[in-house]
């Protein structure tokens, strides 16, 4: 969860809790258990998760949303709940073809700019029945290839200088990655797992203009990005 999803869910329960107070001092008198209310544990989770930049797959929470809002028309009778229901299996395969589209765009973008840095040669780390802690301080970076196999690779790139665009190629096989970025920078991955995960605990600043693409894939291991 990102500091603006939290932000977000902070005006949620200080609304929630002042119309209580509010309501118990008998100074309002709002129903907070509407008719429909229910559909709110829905609504309002799905809609908050569409606020996460680092969500690459927003499927989940476009349907959740239309779902939410589709019942909550419903329970007020706006809407019949039979159309509702003749209507939510179109509009899941619709939302699935569109996020199937859409990240396809954003992986396909990730890996033209990994192979593109690639071709103009990238510096090779790699960690075999070992481990590799490799520090960029002041140094200029612009990509580089990881890979550990049962063993593990720490990237230190927090006082890296970067340009404006650089690429890392990372693949863990029964091993562990970790990358350290600056924060001055925005960090787009298109992770492949197998058994193993992929992890992006980067801030997200639509100010940064410089950009950290990854491409990782690990089996029975894991690639932390921090």
């Amino acid at each position: 969860m990102n500091n603006f999803n939290k932000v977000l869910w902070g005006i949620v329960f200080i609304a929630l809790g002042i119309v209580i107070g509010l309501n118990a001092l008998d100074i309002t008198s709002i129903n907070i258990f509407f008719k429909g209310w229910w559909t709110l544990l829905i609504i309002i989770p799905c809609l908050i998760g569409l606020f996460d930049s680092k969500n690459q797959s927003q499927t989940g929470n476009i349907i959740g949303v239309v779902i939410g809002v589709a019942l909550l028309l419903a329970t007020r009778g706006i809407i019949n709940f039979s159309l509702v229901w003749k209507m939510l299996i179109p509009t899941i395969f619709v939302a699935i073809g569109l996020s199937m589209i859409f990240n396809e765009t954003i992986k396909s973008k990730i890996s033209n700019k990994v192979k593109e840095a690639s071709k103009n040669g990238l510096e090779n780390i790699t960690a075999t029945f070992a481990e590799q802690k490799v520090n960029k301080d002041g140094e200029e970076f612009k990509g580089a290839n990881l890979d550990a196999v049962f063993g593990g690779v720490n990237l230190d790139l927090r006082k890296a200088n970067i340009e404006n665009e650089a690429a890392i190629k990372a693949s863990s096989i029964f091993g562990g990655i970790e990358i350290l970025v600056p924060e001055s920078i925005n960090v787009k991955v298109k992770g492949t797992p197998i058994f193993g995960g992929v992890s992006n605990k980067s801030i997200y600043n639509k100010e940064n203009t410089k950009t950290l693409y990854i491409e990782a894939f690990c089996m029975f291991g894991g690639i932390d990005i921090k």
